[in-house]
């Protein structure tokens, strides 16, 4: 059972997620509500969570505010952000904070919040198909960099582009007609010529040095 908190100043919006959540979803339980940052942090003195879905526009403390003192204090618990403020400077200030998921409200339906809950849940991050678009804006915006790219393999170049479109491991090998472990090797080579180990951290750099194009 995957405990979560939900973050949200509308009493409407919680409400809506819990009863649906709790019609359609019995593997999650949702553990507490809070209208704003101040209030999860007393909630969570008394209240256990595995994650807490966080809305980024909230009264007094911010959400991104939220999010660090909660990945610093509690970084146990695992925060997938909704919000329908989607621009490239609360994506770029979200991305800092080390959160695991964001999912935009303007498409964010139930159905896929509870499969960004259960992606966050096995470690592996969550990002709406239209993230890729608006991380895309962050990194066009910055000073092209001089240093030199990898070389990436045809079937590197194909995982990377269906990464960017928001596709997990096995949707990947099912559309590439390859194993979810060969997935993985090739994903892992992809971090190890970047440096990197991430799937957001990957797709901001083939973006950001137009290995692929947006989505």
């Amino acid at each position: 059972m995957v405990k979560i908190i939900i973050v949200d100043d509308h009493a409407l919006f919680r409400l809506g997620l819990k009863a649906s959540l709790a019609d359609n979803q019995h593997d999650i339980m949702v553990v507490g509500e809070a209208e704003s940052g101040e209030a999860l942090f007393d909630l969570l003195t008394t209240t256990t969570a595995d994650l807490v879905l966080l809305d980024i526009l909230l009264p007094g403390m911010s959400g991104i505010e939220t999010a660090r003192r909660l990945r610093s204090e509690c970084p146990e618990i695992k925060i997938l952000a909704i919000s329908s403020e989607n621009t490239a400077e609360v994506v770029e200030a979200l991305l800092k904070t080390g959160i695991e998921g964001f999912i935009s409200k303007r498409s964010g339906q139930v159905d896929e919040i509870a499969k960004a809950i259960h992606t966050v849940m096995t470690g592996t991050e969550y990002y709406g198909k239209d993230i890729a678009a608006i991380i895309y804006q962050v990194y066009v915006s910055k000073k092209n960099s001089a240093e030199v790219t990898p070389e990436f393999t045809k079937r590197e170049k194909e995982i990377i582009e269906l990464c960017r479109d928001g596709l997990m491991a096995k949707e990947i090998a099912d559309q590439m007609g390859i194993s979810v472990n060969t997935v993985h090797i090739h994903k892992n080579n992809i971090f190890h010529k970047l440096g990197i180990n991430n799937t957001v951290e990957l797709v901001q750099y083939a973006l950001k040095y137009k290995i692929i194009r947006p989505g």
